[in-house]
């Protein structure tokens, strides 16, 4: 959702279902648990939810683009908004929430319902026969995600990416250390755990509290376990 060239932070925006939201999606939600963290305090040159004039070029390049640049990363906005788990019609209901205080938002969703009918019916066979391989995958990954999360059980490597965090430590954006960068995270791993918890329950720097999401204290804790395990 960026000009070429600008720096952004998290793309998207929620899009509620009344009013151009797509349908039963809840743009909103996506938007705050996502890309609220940017996309509030204008992080990295991110354009602010409302702000008409920091909208204004973006929005005479249409919906069409503004949605494109959301689901493709433009800038430092990642691909997303940096949750690869959001589909094209959840990126189309958050991004139309965000724009809609600037500009019209048309009419989403449509598409073809029967093709898209005839295509789950065609997949349900292959989705049957792969289920038990999957099971036995997740069951294998699960001590691996427990080991991340700091035993605490809960998925910290998801919650990175569905809470938002990803979308300025993934590449770094305002200055976040990076997944993964050892000499970036070493003298903020030697303040000790607790430390690292507090900066982000209460925000530091350009992030703000919780990273902008809801998140509980817990999964807070999973996240900063997980991301200090990339690099331990």
């Amino acid at each position: 959702l960026c000009l070429q060239g600008q720096d952004c932070g998290t793309a998207a925006a929620p899009a509620a279902a009344s009013s151009g939201g797509g349908g039963e999606i809840d743009g909103a939600g996506i938007y705050n648990n996502v890309c609220m963290a940017c996309h509030e305090t204008g992080a990295a040159g991110a354009p602010v939810r409302g702000d008409e004039a920091a909208w204004a070029e973006r929005t005479e390049q249409g919906f069409a683009t503004l949605l494109d640049h959301a689901i493709n990363g433009i800038g430092a906005m990642p691909a997303r908004g940096g949750n690869p788990n959001l589909s094209d019609e959840e990126m189309e209901a958050v991004t139309a929430y965000m724009v809609e205080p600037v500009m019209e938002v048309p009419e989403l969703g449509g598409g073809d319902e029967g093709a898209a009918a005839e295509a789950t019916d065609e997949s349900s066979s292959d989705e049957m026969a792969t289920a038990d391989a999957v099971a036995s995958e997740d069951e294998a990954v699960a001590s691996e995600e427990d080991a991340s999360s700091g035993g605490s059980g809960l998925d910290g490597e998801a919650l990175y990416a569905s809470v938002g965090c990803v979308a300025c430590h993934a590449a770094g954006v305002a200055g976040a250390p990076k997944i993964g960068d050892a000499e970036a995270w070493g003298p903020r791993i030697e303040q000790g755990t607790d430390a690292l918890y507090q900066s982000v329950f209460n925000g530091k720097g350009v992030m703000p509290p919780r990273g902008g999401s809801s998140a509980s204290d817990e999964e807070i804790m999973a996240v900063v376990d997980y991301m200090v395990s990339q690099v331990q």
